[in-house]
């Protein structure tokens, strides 16, 4: 990854009539072949979002740039999952491909070769009518990748998956980084994101609150506290509480959490040894990516909640 930029947005902003606002002043920039995570909870802003960045919605304000260029102008080289896939009902999956296929410019064989990179050969000539909700994500996740586009944008592609659809997407989005494509991924699955993105992007009430690696994100809560698992366990809690660098010590779950800073960890290793306490293991306590996300997007309680659409298309929100 370089320092270009294949999605740049500069205080963009969706406003609906009645007084919604979707986004708000949403600064972000997606590196050319990074995968990137958009984080948020349900009405944060994601999918108006990706849709105004393929120009299905216009923005109220701001500045846009997609692959250089305004949204929309650069659609052969984009491909789209956003909400639910709809195909025709009554042709097979692999029909629908090569419609798309030919409406895209790019030749048939196309179809076979993403029905095969999402595993659905098996059900290539089966009517989409008869695909589960799953085997419908996959078959839009193929239409997405039909042109081999420089940039995909995905909607909770996982959606509906069972766990082995999930392993197998997860794979995907790792080679389609790993060949150079830019990927912007929304998901609730934070496993998923954590195992796949370079980066993640937290916006909440449209705006952007976080970004960084899973790394930074989850340090950059700082707990302050060691965890530290030692026998004989009341030997090693009275050496600690008589340091006056240790704050506080509790026992949680058979180890040790001790409030002091983690910068003394070889220090207090030393002078638990030194009292013929046995350590076995001693390491700072790490937030997880899901509890940096709840910190990241707890709700103000002075604050409305803004909706991701107007108020009548709600329940079709993420």
């Amino acid at each position: 990854m370089g320092d270009r930029f294949a999605v740049e947005l500069h205080e963009v902003s969706k406003r609906y009539p009645g007084g919604v606002t979707a986004v708000d002043g949403l600064d972000l920039r997606v590196r050319e072949g990074e995968v990137l995570g958009f984080l948020g909870p349900n009405g944060a802003g994601k999918t108006t979002t990706m849709r105004m960045l393929v120009g299905l919605v216009r923005p109220s304000g701001g500045r846009i740039r997609v692959l250089g260029e305004p949204p929309g102008r650069q659609l052969a080289r984009v491909g789209a999952l956003i909400e639910s896939p709809t195909f025709y009902p009554h042709l097979s999956g692999r029909d629908n491909l090569r419609l798309a296929a030919r409406y895209a410019g790019v030749p048939d064989a196309a179809a076979d070769r993403v029905l095969a990179e999402v595993g659905l050969t098996d059900r290539a000539g089966s009517p989409f009518r008869t695909y589960s909700l799953g085997m419908k994500q996959r078959l839009g996740v193929a239409a997405a990748l039909l042109k081999e586009p420089s940039l995909l944008i995905l909607d909770e592609p996982t959606n509906g998956l069972d766990p082995a659809g999930v392993a197998e997407m997860r794979e995907l989005l790792r080679t389609l980084g790993q060949r150079g494509q830019t990927v912007l991924l929304s998901s609730h699955v934070l496993a998923e994101v954590e195992q796949v993105c370079d980066r993640i992007a937290v916006i909440n009430r449209g705006r952007l609150v976080a970004e960084g690696t899973p790394d930074e994100l989850r340090g950059a809560l700082g707990t302050g506290v060691l965890l530290i698992d030692a026998d004989p366990t009341d030997e090693a809690i009275a050496c600690l509480r008589a340091d006056d660098r240790v704050a506080a010590v509790q026992q949680v779950d058979g180890q040790l959490r001790v409030s002091t800073d983690p910068a003394l960890a070889g220090a207090l290793n030393r002078l638990l040894v030194t009292a013929g306490v046995e350590v076995r293991e001693l390491r700072p306590l790490r937030h997880s990516l899901e509890e940096a996300f709840l910190e990241l997007t707890a709700p103000a309680p002075s604050r409305p909640q803004r909706s991701d659409q107007p108020a009548a298309t709600t329940g079709a929100n993420r």
